[in-house]
């Protein structure tokens, strides 16, 4: 079996095509700073990121204010390099407003609202419930309203886990947290840096990545039943190239209609219950 799956059905191959599919333009790497990033879950203040740093807890990503960097800051930014937390430069008039011009002395940390759990925590859910792995991976989904109506998808369809990026995409914010309904608390989820490295490493573990896009097979053709991961992409750019590369299949909806496409949750709830579905048939 090739990729080393040990894994002996092979999901079916023959790709159809899917009506529409053009993308819209979307800039996914530029800062996430709109509604959804209230001062909820946000820790102001270099004091207040300092203890924050020393507590251990996760923290998505440490927000600087641009331009010369003199005392207690360059101590907070090397910390948090040295973490591998995501140091984002951005404007003083980005900071008052994300903060409500409170005094945050030019940096803000964005905490998770859930600790993060690893890859091989999901894996061994699975392996806990005696069921072939079903991961659910979110590859650069900057909207937290989408993010969350995911993970309300993948808990609610039985899911083990999901798993998303470090950068260029929304952590477990406050807004991800309230728009999962309550989800965020009964899924797993894993913060990887790097999606395509992540599905090599499933891969090798006999893990079949399937990605969400357009040009594949329908999903109900689709053979799921077998240990997988769905990769669903991007509001505006979909599934990453290099990603969609390394997938072992592409599977899609089909359009009838005028739009040629779903939005990623929507498409998640169609997916993943169909997954579901076949690993319980």
């Amino acid at each position: 079996m090739e990729n080393g799956k040990k894994y002996n059905k092979k999901p079916q191959k023959d790709a159809k095509a899917f009506k529409g599919g053009e993308k819209k333009k979307y800039d996914s790497r530029r800062d996430s700073f709109r509604e959804e990033e209230q001062n909820e879950g946000l820790i102001v203040g270099r004091n207040a990121v300092r203890e924050l740093l020393k507590s251990g807890r996760t923290i998505d990503k440490l927000l600087v204010q641009k331009g010369e960097r003199e005392g207690s800051i360059v101590v907070l930014v090397a910390e948090a390099i040295e973490r591998h937390i995501p140091v984002v430069e951005t404007d003083r008039a980005k900071l008052d407003k994300l903060t409500n011009f409170a005094v945050h002395q030019g940096v803000v940390a964005m905490a998770a609202e859930k600790e993060y759990c690893t890859v091989e925590d999901i894996i061994a859910i699975a392996e806990e419930r005696g069921e072939k792995p079903f991961i659910v991976i979110a590859d650069g989904i900057t909207d937290p309203h989408n993010l969350g109506a995911v993970i309300r998808c993948a808990e609610g369809v039985g899911a083990h886990g999901l798993i998303i990026p470090k950068r260029r995409a929304v952590g477990l914010t406050p807004v991800v947290s309230k728009a999962s309904c309550g989800a965020i608390e009964h899924l797993a989820v894993a913060k990887v840096t790097n999606i395509a490295a992540t599905v090599d490493e499933l891969k090798e573990r006999g893990i079949w990545v399937f990605s969400a896009e357009a040009g594949g097979t329908p999903y109900y053709e689709t053979d799921f039943n077998c240990p997988c991961a769905i990769v669903l992409g991007s509001e505006g750019d979909g599934v990453s190239k290099i990603v969609k590369d390394k997938s072992d299949y592409i599977t899609s909806i089909p359009m009838y209609g005028k739009v040629n496409s779903f939005n990623v949750s929507t498409a998640a709830a169609v997916i993943l219950a169909e997954v579901s579905k076949q690993h319980r048939s």
